[in-house]
């Protein structure tokens, strides 16, 4: 099909308009969190690697942490190891923290990698354990045990098994792969003070990352347009002092509070600006980081 001069015309007009923040974001650290229908999707992760691929070209520091739940749960099945959660939480013993290794380092991990390598990138896979990049201690989770309707159970600690929360970031490893232009992809396990590994919530990983680098943004890539309002609308624009309003009056709710919190967290620990973005929609990061509207919601 022949394009006209007026097509090609529009196409210079998006590049045009995308240059002051290809410039805003030049030689600055953007903090991604791949996981949802984005990791699933054989043409959605294609092009998720080639955007990363081009910020990378044009001067921004890609670092890519990622989930892997489904897959987790696929070879959880196939072993006849039945999984359990306390407060959304994976109860993790022994034998499925081994199977989380196994899956987010040995098999999610080098997908994602091969990936972006075979795309024209140059990516390297880490563990939190490597060069203890994600040092972590034990979650401690409170909750009442057995029948949670009885109003006068006792609350007490809940032993949900190896997972647990960020205590240290060690960036070395990283500076070394950025001042060496490779894009690091991280999977969420991290390493506590006697060795052992710790499965961790990767929004969490990611905005802790995002911090000790002081990152420019932190992209949470879900299932979701984004936040919504009580009608259903996306919310475009949102200061992080509005978020425990909304909170409180429900308006966010459910797999949502985790995402904000862990925005709020990021910002507090100096990330500038952070983004929950629809990771079904194509070129959904580039969407985000290069238009004016931007396409998720924008907590700052």
């Amino acid at each position: 099909m022949v394009k006209t001069v007026e097509e090609s015309i529009e196409k210079a007009k998006v590049l045009i308009e995308a240059l002051p923040y290809m410039q805003e974001f030049r030689h600055k650290t953007v903090v991604i969190k791949y996981g949802g229908h984005a990791m699933v999707d054989e043409h959605l992760k294609r092009q998720f690697a080639l955007d990363v691929i081009l910020l990378k070209q044009i001067g921004i520091n890609p670092v890519i942490i990622h989930g892997g739940g489904p897959q987790i749960n696929s070879l959880l099945d196939r072993l006849g190891i039945k999984p359990s959660y306390v407060q959304g939480m994976r109860v993790t013993d022994g034998e499925t923290m081994d199977v989380v290794e196994m899956v987010l380092v040995g098999q999610v991990n080098k997908q994602i990698v091969g990936l972006i390598n075979h795309c024209g990138g140059k990516a390297v896979g880490l563990s939190g354990r490597d060069g203890d990049l994600v040092c972590a201690k034990k979650l401690k989770v409170k909750g009442k045990k057995g029948d949670a309707a009885l109003l006068d159970a006792p609350t007490e600690l809940i032993d949900v098994g190896r997972v647990g929360q960020v205590t240290k970031i060690n960036i070395a490893v990283l500076e070394s792969l950025s001042r060496n232009d490779f894009i690091p992809v991280i999977a969420p396990v991290g390493v506590g003070a006697d060795g052992q590994a710790f499965n961790i919530n990767a929004d969490l990983v990611a905005g802790a990352i995002a911090g000790a680098l002081a990152a420019e943004k932190l992209i949470l890539l879900t299932d979701v347009p984004g936040v919504k309002n009580k009608a259903g609308g996306l919310i475009s624009i949102l200061p992080k002092n509005e978020l425990e309003g909304l909170i409180d009056n429900g308006t966010i709710a459910g797999g949502m509070i985790p995402k904000v919190r862990c925005c709020e967290e990021a910002l507090r620990r100096g990330v500038a600006k952070t983004s929950i973005v629809d990771g079904r929609v194509e070129h959904s990061i580039l969407l985000e980081m290069f238009t004016r509207e931007g396409i998720g919601t924008e907590i700052f």
